[in-house]
């Protein structure tokens, strides 16, 4: 048993030199995790980033409804298949429509 349990702890806390074999077997681990690990363990398909898109008034044009908002917002972002989260008015300190701000996933 004490050879299970000093083996067991020099493993834990890595007791071994740079120039033993069980270094070197532990860099061949290391490399092979590294080039040969799909890299479809790494991705995440359901997250997508959140991105905000600032459209000026004037791009829209008159009183645009929600809808053609998000619309637009979509088409400048390249992402026509992405989700609108938030539609907020930008107004100046005259309380005038300059913009709009979609945040899209």
């Amino acid at each position: 048993m004490g050879f299970l349990s000093n083996t067991a702890k020099k493993v834990v806390f890595w007791n071994y030199s740079r120039t033993s074999w069980q270094w070197d077997v532990l860099c061949v681990l290391i490399l092979v995790f590294i080039f040969l690990t799909p890299k479809s363990w790494f991705e995440n398909t359901e997250f997508r980033p959140q991105r905000t898109v600032v459209l000026a008034a004037e791009v829209l044009g008159g009183q645009p409804d929600r809808s053609m908002i998000e619309q637009r917002a979509k088409e400048v972002a390249g992402r026509p298949d992405s989700q609108v989260t938030r539609v907020e008015t930008l107004r100046d300190n005259t309380g005038k429509v300059v913009g709009y701000e979609v945040d899209i996933r």
